[in-house]
């Protein structure tokens, strides 16, 4: 993503509907750590958050400004829409909380009403202690998903990404198909799946491919080897494809020669686990309700406990290693679905001792009514004679 990907205007729409929330939260300023939220509000796509960094905003009209590592100033200067670039580092190590506290003085933060991001994978533990204890626990308040819940509900700009996202995953998994064949590798087919993604105008996705065979089909996230596919394999495929930073994911089963009776049980039950919960979702829906509906198929057909993650979650444009929002299908997720969201539909079922699995992933856009599928590819499992 950068600051070119959208206009100057809905950059500022987001700026305002942010201060809005702030402001509504009883804070005077949020201290941004979430690569998700800085790139909502500026547009930057820069590995900063491999690193320490911090995007600034307070509830009222003025500039918006970040702290970040030397090594990132030049591309926040291009590609990011902020007012003023602080940097700490560069050739020597450096601290950076101590950057932070000398910025946030020169802009009056110290001993107003903060509210802080804590992240999963992006901000350290250590850094989180020492940034509470710069500005007093009685100061900070802890509002993680306050401006990421903003991020929600896609416009049109960022739903055109999403389409084209999903259609290049499309294409990729027709090429995946066309290389299937006994005597392949994991890693080779997962090759040409990136090959295909990437000469067809996909980003590096967030979050790397699974693709597992055989006995390593009970695996549900395992990631390609160097095994070769053998006549009779059971398998799943699951990637993501990401435009402008905006991703869509997809994953498909498959079989070398006809599949056994268990096999086309498996496949089929998660497909109907995902009918089923794709009905259910509409505008003004809890997020655990199409969760219940899919738990229900799986449960009826006695593999409640194969169940073993949640049933969909949001996507987000995302940054290494997750492209997940707080929404999800799953057990007490306390949001509930608005038209514009963006959701992965992937019931599973996983059985261990059969070493076999199943999941279909697809991704739906929440309208009023009911749901649109994003993706075009069959959803029938792939078999190869």
């Amino acid at each position: 993503m950068s600051k070119h990907d959208f206009t100057e205007s809905e950059f500022e729409q987001r700026r305002t509907r942010a201060r809005e929330a702030i402001a509504a939260a009883g804070l005077d300023w949020m201290l941004l750590f979430h690569p998700v939220s800085i790139r909502w509000l500026t547009g930057s796509d820069a590995k900063s958050y491999q690193e320490f960094q911090c995007l600034f905003v307070s509830a009222k009209p003025g500039p918006i400004n970040v702290l970040t590592r030397t090594g990132e100033r030049n591309e926040f200067r291009d590609d990011a829409y902020v007012d003023e670039i602080y940097t700490w580092g560069g050739g020597e190590p450096d601290d950076p909380i101590e950057a932070l506290e000398q910025v946030a003085r020169w802009m009056g933060i110290p001993g107003s009403r903060i509210g802080i991001e804590v992240p999963a994978y992006y901000l350290h533990p250590y850094h989180y202690v020492r940034v509470k204890q710069l500005f007093g626990e009685s100061s900070i308040t802890e509002a993680t998903n306050l401006i990421h819940d903003l991020t929600l509900v896609k416009s049109e700009t960022e739903l055109k990404y999403i389409r084209e996202a999903s259609r290049i995953g499309d294409i990729a998994m027709h090429w995946f198909v066309s290389d299937l064949a006994v005597g392949r590798t994991e890693l080779q087919l997962a090759g040409e799946v990136y090959y295909a993604l990437l000469t067809h105008g996909s980003g590096l996705a967030a979050s790397p491919i699974n693709l597992v065979t055989g006995e390593r089909s009970c695996f549900s996230h395992g990631a390609p080897t160097d095994r070769r596919l053998c006549h009779g394999d059971f398998g799943n495929i699951e990637y993501g494809a990401t435009f402008k930073r905006y991703t869509s994911t997809i994953g498909r089963q498959f079989c070398l020669g006809q599949p056994t009776a268990q096999m086309l049980e498996l496949d089929q039950l998660v497909r109907r686990a995902a009918d089923v919960c794709m009905q259910e979702i509409r505008a003004g829906v809890p997020a655990v309700v199409p969760h219940e509906a899919a738990k229900r198929v799986i449960a009826e057909a006695g593999l409640n406990n194969a169940r073993v993650h949640l049933t969909g979650y949001g996507l987000a444009p995302g940054s290494p290693p997750s492209w997940a929002e707080p929404v999800q299908m799953f057990g007490n997720n306390p949001y509930t679905l608005q038209a514009g969201m963006v959701i992965t539909v992937e019931p599973p079922a996983y059985l261990a001792d059969d070493r076999l699995g199943a999941r279909l992933i697809d991704n739906v856009l929440v309208t009023e009514t009911g749901c649109e599928l994003l993706s075009t590819f069959s959803r029938e499992l792939i078999v190869v004679d």
